[in-house]
């Protein structure tokens, strides 16, 4: 049975999407059959990894409002062992289209449900908020990975996405834990990364992943061209830190 990994934090520009679409690459390389689900109505999943949104028959919009077969929603790419479902901007209507729905908290659970033996491991790629798309996300996940920035304001958010995960926990998905927290733009030269880190260790040390992601140009430019970074620059840092990760989380989970 394949297990489901949500990426999630209601804070946008830490490294979510990057590390959703790299850690799948990443695990699909090292020969896990992969699926990315890209729940971002901005949908640089999608084209994260080569799809174009123009002309899409289906997405996740359909499967979450429509109650469309999930199956026909996948899309393989051209990468190893990764199949995508994507996303464009009708998603951003699903938000209230869902409220509407009985049980919608459910949707994205039961549709899982159905392919979830077919692959070893689904990740979510959920939007930079805590609305009714990352709820539906976390009810049907295994755990959650927490992309999160080096920076204060960071610390600030990550305290209300753990009460968010605990209530979810409560309410919808008892199954539901942390799976890890992981560092992103990440600068050694900078008092300010270790400051957080420190506080970081003080408080999650046991939800750390070992590896950080640093910044990196090729990791920026990887998106442009529709590659994940470990076909973008496969000797990179920014490749080997992914495939550490991918190594580290098939190890937690």
């Amino acid at each position: 049975m394949g297990k489901i990994i949500s990426f999630a934090n209601q804070k946008g520009g830490v490294g979510k999407t990057t590390s959703a679409i790299n850690v799948a690459a990443s695990l699909g390389y090292i020969g896990k059959k992969t699926l990315l689900i890209d729940l971002d109505p901005q949908g640089n999943s999608t084209s994260g990894v080569g799809i174009t949104k123009k002309g899409l028959k289906k997405t996740i919009y359909d499967v979450l409002t429509d109650g469309t077969d999930i199956h026909e929603a996948i899309i393989a790419t051209k990468f190893d062992n990764l199949s995508v479902i994507p996303s464009t901007i009708a998603l951003a209507g699903a938000e209230l289209e869902l409220i509407e729905i009985e049980n919608s908290e459910y949707r994205m659970r039961d549709a899982l449900n159905l392919i979830r033996d077919d692959f070893d491991y689904i990740i979510i790629d959920c939007p930079p908020s805590l609305g009714m798309l990352t709820v539906n996300a976390l009810s049907g996940s295994d755990g959650v990975v927490i992309p999160m920035q080096c920076e204060f304001y960071a610390l600030e958010g990550l305290s209300q996405l753990m009460n968010t995960v605990s209530r979810i926990r409560s309410h919808y998905n008892e199954k539901l834990s942390v799976t890890g927290i992981l560092i992103t733009m990440y600068n050694a030269r900078l008092l300010l990364s270790l400051q957080v880190i420190n506080e970081m260790e003080k408080h999650y040390s046991d939800k750390l992943f070992s590896t950080m992601i640093t910044r990196s140009v090729r990791l920026s430019e990887a998106p442009g061209f529709g590659r994940p970074i470990c076909y973008h620059d496969p000797k990179g840092k920014a490749a080997q830190e992914y495939m550490a990760i991918a190594k580290e989380l098939a190890e937690r989970i």
